[in-house]
């Protein structure tokens, strides 16, 4: 069997599927419920001074029939003393020694900083995860994002807290910046063991087009809050991405962001992730669903020969490139499987309108099938990413793989236009409209 135990600066846990740091950990109960689901950890709901949060809380997208596939929360740090989730952290530790419990913070002094990280430690908390990415509420007080989006203060509060701190600490990063990667490196430069990320997305998600009000309502008004769920993965792989590939940012990091499959969280890990953190999905569905992520990731392992995460932690982050490095000679076009079609004329549509005149229709009125005018397909896949039925319309290469050349190498060599200027007298790039005349004949 594979070994899914995980290793994140020393942190280490069953399995790497660990609860982010929401309301799904905001107990001792839910956390002890969810390590008997089988999460291997947990991050505690931001510990500070209590706050009051407001009623309601959550807004949601929801898109042809899928619900919440993005959720805005304006939810703030925890409501409840200190001195009782102190308590339960220590409880869960005790009934629960081989799982991680992460207290996330948020305070302000540096006298603050140093107590409340004493009192974790002494609770038994196996790490600390500082949260400086919270991007409403707490960032008008100088707290959550107001701290990720400032480097240097950043790198200040985490050398306060390793001042103190005797267990692994993890920076916690927001996404609401041009260069995720300077507050990266910023946690490095200030002792951090590891980062996390990406916090949640600054947001409103709609308005209800009645009362005329923003969502989440709260007495006719509301606020932006943070946007996270399966919306937010292609931004929160990204940003992971760029902080793998920075030599600047040397600590391990814990992938958050989207993760509802297994498929999700080998995404996260394959672009450089040690572990990974979830939340709107348990909101969604329940801790139940830690047990296809467990059993998914464990077939995959075996499939593809992987005894142990470390097999597999960043290998797809070495095919990640800059545009200039890909190959344009590489050449893929699209191939319609008759048999398949279900003749909703969607991929003629779409490559009609969007993209490149590249498909086309035979037949009759009545049963008008389309077809792949090849020397017009680019192979930009639009027509298979709108095609309804799986493998109707697939990608196929047409290149013999024997040329590769890069707009890097094409400039290196001068045959790469690099003005306006270059293309003016019809050389590379440029274009001349068909006559509409034209058009229609090839229809």
């Amino acid at each position: 069997m594979p070994d899914l135990s995980a290793n994140l600066a020393g942190i280490k846990s069953p399995n790497p599927f660990w609860l982010a740091s929401a309301p799904p950990t905001n107990s001792g109960y839910q956390v002890m419920k969810a390590f008997d689901a089988g999460w291997g950890g947990a991050v505690w709901k931001t510990l500070g001074v209590p706050v009051v949060n407001v009623s309601s809380r959550y807004g949601s997208i929801n898109y042809k029939g899928n619900r919440m596939i993005g959720l805005n929360n304006i939810e703030l740090i925890t409501d409840r003393p200190l001195a009782d989730n102190l308590r339960e952290i220590e409880e869960v530790k005790k009934y629960f020694p081989d799982h991680a419990v992460i207290a996330s913070l948020m305070v302000n002094t540096r006298e603050e900083w140093h107590q409340i990280v004493k009192d974790v430690q002494n609770a038994g908390a196996d790490g600390i995860e500082l949260n400086f990415g919270c991007p409403h509420g707490m960032c008008e007080r100088g707290m959550g994002s107001a701290v990720g989006q400032n480097p240097v203060a950043l790198q200040t509060i985490t050398s306060w807290v390793m001042e103190v701190a005797t267990i692994p600490v993890i920076v916690k990063l927001t996404p609401n910046i041009t260069d995720i990667t300077e507050p990266a490196r910023a946690a490095v430069a200030g002792g951090a063991d590891a980062i996390s990320l990406i916090n949640t997305i600054q947001s409103i998600v709609g308005i209800d087009l009645d009362t005329l009000s923003p969502y989440p309502i709260v007495d006719g008004q509301s606020t932006n809050g943070g946007y996270c769920g399966p919306a937010v993965k292609p931004i929160a792989l990204n940003m992971l991405k760029n902080c793998s590939l920075d030599p600047g940012v040397t600590v391990p990091i814990s992938g958050i962001g989207g993760i509802e499959t297994w498929q999700d969280a080998v995404e996260h890990i394959l672009l450089g992730a040690n572990n990974v953190q979830v939340c709107t999905a348990a909101m969604h569905y329940g801790f139940g669903i830690v047990r296809e992520m467990k059993s998914g990731l464990e077939n995959f392992m075996r499939e593809k020969g992987f005894e142990k995460l470390d097999d597999f932690v960043g290998k797809s982050v070495e095919k990640v490139k800059t545009w200039e490095n890909l190959n344009l000679k590489y050449k893929v076009v699209a191939s319609i499987d008759e048999k398949k079609c279900i003749g909703c004329q969607l991929c003629y549509t779409a490559c009609e309108d969007g993209a490149h005149q590249a498909i086309g229709l035979s037949g009759t009125d009545d049963n008008r099938v389309p077809h792949i005018i090849e020397e017009n397909c680019v192979g930009c896949n639009l027509c298979s990413l709108v095609c309804p039925v799986e493998e109707c319309i697939t990608m196929v290469r047409k290149d013999d793989a024997t040329e590769h050349k890069t707009w890097k190498e094409r400039l290196a060599e001068g045959s790469a236009p690099t003005s306006f200027n270059d293309q003016r007298g019809g050389g590379v790039g440029h274009y001349i409209p068909e006559p509409i005349e034209a058009l229609k004949k090839r229809k």
